[in-house]
C-alpha cells in the first residue's frame, strides 16, 4: 500500500519543467537517446535514495506500475504541475519506453529510516503490513504487495525503501480522493478504511524496513488479490470489499 499533506508532497514526478523529454528534430544523430530522454527524470529521481518526500526513488519499480502512473499524470487521475505538464502531449510508446527503463534499474537499497514512532504504533503498522484487520475489512499490504514487499510484476509496486513522509502522503491523498487510479480504485477502498493513526503506524513502521540486496519484484500474482485493482490486469477479487 502507499496525513494530511500538501498537494506538493503527492506525486511520483519525472522531470521539472522546461526539461522537455521530447528531443527536437533538429538534434545531431545520437543525441534522442533514452539515456539523453532519461535525463530530466534523474535530476529528480536519483537512483541513490535520499528519503526524498517529494522524489522517491523509482528504479526497480515493475514496469507495468511505472508505465500506469506516467498515463496517470497525463490523464490528470493523478495531479502534480510538474508531471502533469511533462507528460501532457508524450505518447503511450514513448511513456512505455521510460518504464521499462526504470524498472531495469536496480541500485542498491537503501537504509533504513529514523522513526521516533513508538512501540504500539510500530506494532499496529506490522499488524497492517503482515496480517490487515479483518474487522475493518482492511487486507494485508503483503496480500498485494508480496510477501518480501517487493511488488509484484507487471504492475503493483514495492514498498520499501520509500521514503515514510512519501507513503503517508499518498495513502492521505488516496484517503482524500486527490490521487486515483483506474477503477475500481482498490487503493483508494484500502485508504478510506484507515484511520489517520493507522496511516501513520503503516508509514512508520514500513520505514524501519530495509529490502535484501536482491530483492526484485515477484514474477507474477499466485493468488487472487483481496480486492479487485483496475491498475492490475487479470487480479479478481477474492473478498467483498
Amino acid at each position: 500500500m502507499l496525513l494530511h499533506s500538501p498537494p506538493v508532497l503527492l506525486a511520483l514526478a519525472f522531470a521539472w519543467p522546461g526539461m522537455a523529454l521530447a528531443a527536437p528534430a533538429t538534434l545531431p544523430a545520437g543525441h534522442d537517446s533514452l539515456e539523453q530522454r532519461i535525463k530530466a527524470c534523474t535530476a529528480c529521481h536519483a537512483q541513490k535514495e535520499r528519503h526524498d518526500v517529494f522524489f522517491p526513488r523509482i528504479a526497480g519499480k515493475p514496469s507495468g506500475y511505472l508505465y500506469n502512473q506516467l498515463l496517470n499524470f497525463r490523464e490528470g487521475r493523478r495531479q502534480y504541475p510538474m508531471m502533469n505538464y511533462m507528460v501532457e502531449h508524450l505518447p503511450d510508446d514513448y511513456l512505455r519506453e521510460i518504464a521499462e527503463y526504470f524498472a531495469a534499474q536496480h541500485p542498491a537499497p537503501p537504509p533504513a529510516q529514523p522513526s521516533g514512532a513508538g512501540a504500539t504504533a510500530l506494532a499496529r503498522g506490522r499488524q497492517l503490513v503482515l496480517q490487515g484487520d479483518g474487522a475493518k475489512k482492511i487486507p494485508a499490504c503483503i496480500a498485494c504487495h508480496g510477501q518480501q514487499l517487493g511488488g509484484v510484476a507487471p504492475a503493483i509496486p514495492g514498498l520499501l525503501g520509500l521514503p515514510r513522509d512519501y507513503i503517508n502522503a499518498q495513502l492521505g491523498a488516496w484517503k482524500n480522493g486527490i490521487r486515483r487510479a483506474h477503477a475500481p480504485d482498490c487503493m483508494a477502498q484500502v485508504a478510506q478504511r484507515l484511520s489517520d493513526a493507522d496511516v501513520g503506524a503503516v508509514s512508520a513502521w514500513l520505514g524501519t524496513q530495509v529490502a535484501g540486496a536482491d530483492a526484485r519484484p515477484a514474477s507474477g500474482i499466485t493468488a487472487p488479490l483481496p480486492l479487485h485493482c483496475g491498475g492490475v490486469p487479470g487480479s479478481a477479487a477474492q473478498v467483498a470489499p
